[in-house]
């Protein structure tokens, strides 16, 4: 039979690209579900008639599917279940709250009752292949030191409510292992495309070109972070590409994988080379995270640099991804991530040409 590829998270970004990637790598063949909420079915028609018109493929081959992953059985009506059930061969489970600041019920429901309602439906799935989970690296919480892609450590405690929750989520699917051909994907900081700079929203390391340009009309701008404390930044196109590889490698089920960069920069040399890309100088002396954190408790201050405080978090931690298993596996691939460097003038282009547009702006509470 024709494989049949089911995703959630459509139509955010990672799991409209990664539809393009699974349909390019399997020369437009198979079918393709998605799960969209109510809500955002004019929006995900769209997407898919553009996917159809960039794959030719026939109207047949692309079905969105209402439904809902915090709902019993996705809320996919039963009609729709029994027609579509013995097609699927491969699942993509993206769909969470990637925030930062989500209050805990909220995501909650959704990256853990959301994944054990999936792990559910999962489990009765006649024809399935391979199930894709996308985790997190940072399921690590405050642990430090080198961390393992074998390793599924509670940590005394988290950084926030996205961490944790993308925890509990983990161990559900990894106790699933035992039953389904699974392969886990641990991001790291998700960025832009590193050739076109392009993504859907300004997150993660966009705070900090946030808070550098909306205080370009300061005579100097201090340093930020710990000196040996680094970030590990990944372009999208890493993180598609290596997962549309992992998922159909054979020696890929049962695997966790760090889809992290290998050699991270120090959050303080990653500070210096936005600062250099978008206002042509250097940073002059440092502000205490300490300040910086008392500063970004008052919401106006917040939303007047466009950052998340608990964005600050990841500023002087001092945990490093060990990803050799994710490496070695993607070896024979041709599939490495680009140092951060040679994506960050498209990065910098992007994000000069778009950060009025609110679209792009994350709501700062």
């Amino acid at each position: 039979m024709e494989n049949g590829y089911f995703f959630t998270g459509f139509p955010g970004f990672i799991s409209n690209q990664l539809i393009r990637e699974v349909l390019r790598k399997n020369n437009g063949q198979g079918k393709v579900f998605v799960l969209v909420l109510p809500n955002m079915l004019t929006k995900a028609e769209l997407e898919k008639n553009e996917i159809i018109s960039e794959y030719g493929l026939g109207e047949d081959q692309f079905q969105l599917v209402e439904g809902d992953i915090t709902q019993s059985s996705l809320m996919i009506g039963p009609d729709v279940q029994q027609k579509i059930r013995p097609q699927i061969t491969h699942v993509f489970h993206l769909a969470a709250i990637y925030d930062l600041a989500v209050p805990r019920d909220l995501a909650y429901k959704v990256n853990v009752i959301g994944t054990r309602n999936m792990n559910e439906w999962v489990r009765e799935l006649p024809s399935l292949k391979r199930y894709t989970y996308f985790s997190t690296a940072y399921v690590a919480g405050k642990r430090e030191g080198k961390l393992y892609e074998s390793e599924l450590i509670q940590p005394d405690s988290f950084k926030n409510h996205y961490e944790e929750t993308k925890y509990k989520a983990e161990v559900l699917v990894e106790e699933l292992k035992k039953e389904v051909p699974t392969t886990i994907i641990r991001p790291g900081i998700v960025k832009g495309h590193s050739k076109t700079g392009e993504t859907i929203k300004f997150d993660g390391p966009y705070f900090i070109m946030n808070f550098i340009d909306r205080l370009r009309f300061l005579p100097f701008i201090p340093k930020l972070g710990t000196e040996d404390a680094v970030v590990n930044l990944v372009p999208i196109d890493y993180i598609i590409e290596a997962t549309t590889y992992l998922a159909f490698l054979d020696k890929g089920e049962g695997k966790t994988y760090h889809l992290t960069d290998p050699t991270p920069y120090r959050v303080t040399d990653l500070y210096e080379m936005m600062m250099e890309e978008l206002l042509k100088k250097k940073p002059v002396g440092r502000l205490p995270l300490s300040a910086a954190k008392l500063g970004l408790s008052l919401r106006s201050v917040r939303r007047f640099l466009g950052v998340e405080k608990e964005a600050l978090d990841y500023f002087t931690w001092m945990g490093r991804f060990d990803c050799s298993l994710a490496q070695s596996d993607l070896k024979d691939s041709g599939i490495e991530c680009p140092d951060f460097k040679e994506g960050l003038t498209a990065m910098v282009s992007f994000f000069l040409n778009n950060k009025k547009n609110p679209l792009y702006q994350i709501k700062i509470n």
